[in-house]
């Protein structure tokens, strides 16, 4: 009844018994859609105006208008998003959402689809939901459930069996209207003797798919789940999103601040855990009549600062209520839920805030280098300094914390240079293996990259590398040292390492020893 749902919602005082929406259609001017008494009254759509009136002399008639229906349809859908995120159009009068892994959120199954259908008819619309393993067995049941159901036993309608021979014990008695199939086929079939979904199921189907097209049995098939066709929500599911359901409706600018904040907080722990910041930000308001309101902000680069947020949705709604009157935060009669949801995440690894930056930080780790060397003993207390060598397991060596001359491997380099050894570092994986493992490889030439490496007894395939890293022996040594050419290789799991050829093929060696020497993280 949505069309005519959607008129009524929009009067007041004195409403008529029967209405109905009307448009020309071959040249004549015919029902669209009739409300519930015009359809007990026997009304019904693609009557003539002519025959309805002569039925129902009160009968109240509007144009239709499939415009607003839609955009209608497109406002539901965005208000059934407050029970899952995928919530998808199913015109001209339905909407399909997945709620799996949701039901339990809201008491269950049962009481699910109790409060979908109760809150709808508090809007004024009148909605039957159904719930099912495929998304054709809840279309079907939606609209034909009361064949299978009964009216007396119209809610719940859950379809709880999975497998398919329950499923079409359970919905064989449908009639073949909840395949989705078109008027003229349905009628066709009628003929043929088959008019609900078990007679089907007894017929061969090689002689109806020729006579009737292939996509009868595609929806049949969909139906008792042998394929599978999801849904395509009308917004993409969030990569995070928390939420805050209240149990009586806020109505104050200060209490939605507070909640986002609150939000904000739980929000940034989710993204601190998979190493990621938020670059785009957007917060829904579930209004207790069914409007949705969304306020969406964006940050230069990727952010899990919580007051950051908070501050950056107060200024966007004070802008907008700048612009209207109320802005974003018309509450109505309040804001049952909040919702805010991550929309563009980008990598963000954790970045240290003191110690290392300005005066503050340099004394703080001063202070507790004194406080460790007082308990411990000074001598005990190290830190790391670079090395002057390039050989990556003597480049960092550890040096008394509070000692007050640089240690002989220790050089005072420019910025520039400082600049340039950060660069490289950037490349070197922070756990090194001591001493580094050789490693079994195959490569395509003898002096080329490895194809595949077997460590510790695992054969890990290379789907990308990168190098070589050249560093030549340190000549100035008496040890006899080889040339190591280091590689990145990553893994076709994603693992990423750091390994070396030891030695120059055919001018240092005539085999080349292959090691393990690191792991990124």
């Amino acid at each position: 009844m949505l069309a005519t749902d959607r008129i009524r919602r929009r009067w007041r005082g004195d409403e008529p018994q029967g209405l109905a929406t009307v448009a020309k259609i071959k040249n004549a001017q015919r029902l669209v859609a009739v409300d519930a008494h015009a359809a007990g009254c026997g009304l019904k759509s693609g009557m003539m105006l002519a025959d309805a009136r002569a039925m129902l002399p009160m009968l109240a008639c509007i144009p239709a208008d499939p415009a607003g229906e839609a955009q209608t349809l497109t406002d539901i859908t965005d208000w059934c998003r407050r029970f899952t995120p995928l919530a998808a159009l199913d015109p001209p009068d339905g909407v399909m959402l997945d709620v799996t892994g949701a039901a339990h959120l809201f008491g269950g199954e049962e009481k699910l689809l109790a409060d979908i259908e109760s809150r709808l008819a508090a809007q004024g619309f009148a909605a039957r939901a159904a719930l099912a393993p495929t998304a054709e067995a809840a279309w079907a049941l939606a609209r034909f459930g009361q064949d299978r159901f009964g009216k007396e036993r119209r809610r719940p309608m859950i379809l709880r069996e999975e497998s398919e021979k329950e499923i079409a014990r359970l919905l064989g008695r449908l009639s073949l209207a909840a395949l989705r199939l078109e008027n003229e086929t349905i009628a066709a079939l009628a003929q043929a003797g088959l008019r609900r979904i078990e007679d089907l199921l007894l017929r061969p189907r090689a002689p109806l798919a020729a006579r009737f097209g292939s996509a009868l049995f595609a929806r049949l098939d969909g139906l008792l789940g042998r394929a599978k066709h999801p849904i395509t929500p009308r917004f993409e599911a969030p990569p995070y999103l928390v939420e805050r359901r209240f149990a009586e409706a806020i109505l104050r600018r200060e209490d939605v601040e507070a909640s986002l904040l609150a939000l904000a907080h739980e929000l940034t722990q989710l993204l601190t855990q998979h190493g990621e910041g938020a670059r785009s930000l957007d917060c829904a308001l579930f209004r207790v009549d069914g409007v949705v309101n969304h306020i969406e902000v964006g940050f230069s680069r990727p952010s899990r600062d919580a007051p950051m947020m908070a501050r950056l949705f107060r200024e966007k709604i004070a802008a907008l209520a700048a612009e209207s009157e109320d802005g974003p935060l018309d509450a109505g009669f309040g804001f049952d839920v909040l919702r805010l949801s991550a929309l563009a995440v980008e990598r963000l690894d954790q970045k240290q805030t003191q110690w290392l930056t300005g005066d503050e930080g340099e004394g703080d780790l001063a202070d507790l280098i004194d406080r460790l060397g007082a308990r411990l003993g000074v001598r005990r207390v190290m830190r790391f300094a670079f090395a002057d060598t390039h050989i990556p397991e003597f480049a960092v060596t550890s040096v008394a914390a509070a000692s007050f001359s640089q240690p002989k491997k220790q050089v005072s380099v420019s910025p520039k240079a400082t600049a340039q050894t950060s660069a490289v570092l950037t490349h070197r994986p922070l756990r090194l293996l001591s001493p580094p493992e050789p490693i079994e490889t195959i490569a395509g030439v003898p002096d080329g990259p490895p194809l595949r490496f077997r460590w510790r007894r695992v054969l890990h395939e290379i789907a990308a590398i990168e190098g070589p890293e050249r560093i030549a022996p340190e000549w100035w040594k008496s040890e006899i040292e080889l040339t190591r050419d280091y590689f990145r290789a990553e893994d076709l799991e994603g693992q990423r390492f750091w390994l070396f050829r030891e030695g120059l093929y055919e001018r240092e060696t005539a085999a080349p020893r292959w090691f393990m020497h690191g792991l990124f993280a």
